[in-house]
């Protein structure tokens, strides 16, 4: 096994309603194989702070289990643009998020944020629609 094995961590966070009951969902993959996938719901709230909780979410599970080497994928072209700095953080709400994800990010050795397609993101947003409790 690899020294610092890549990890792919799929994420999303998804709302009923803007705001409406939301949950996050993250898959977290290595070596090709699905390791550990997180599914919970995280109270009323809008779709953009959704996907940022599950951003910190997949994060905070990486800085706590040693991850160095990861891609962290998103079908949020907002959350991804912001963290890759070509967007700027415009809602009060969501800076705070920012701030806190920016500080997680900096704790793990290699890392990139992509933007993917809704339709490479279906396990994730699965999770995230199974969290949602009404």
């Amino acid at each position: 096994m690899l020294e610092n094995p890549l990890y792919l961590i799929y994420i999303d966070g998804a709302s009923s309603g803007n705001p409406g009951p939301a949950g996050i969902g993250i898959l977290v993959c290595r070596d090709g194989e699905k390791i550990h996938s997180i599914s919970r719901s995280i109270g009323k709230t809008t779709n953009n702070v959704a996907e940022y909780k599950a951003l910190i979410t997949g994060l905070k599970y990486g800085v706590k289990n040693g991850i160095k080497n990861t891609k962290v994928y998103s079908d949020s072209e907002l959350i991804v643009k912001q963290i890759q700095g070509k967007y700027s953080v415009r809602d009060i709400r969501l800076k705070k998020l920012y701030r806190e994800a920016m500080s997680l990010i900096k704790k793990i050795s290699t890392i990139e944020v992509i933007h993917i397609p809704s339709k490479e993101n279906r396990e994730a947003n699965r999770l995230a629609q199974t969290g949602i409790k009404y």
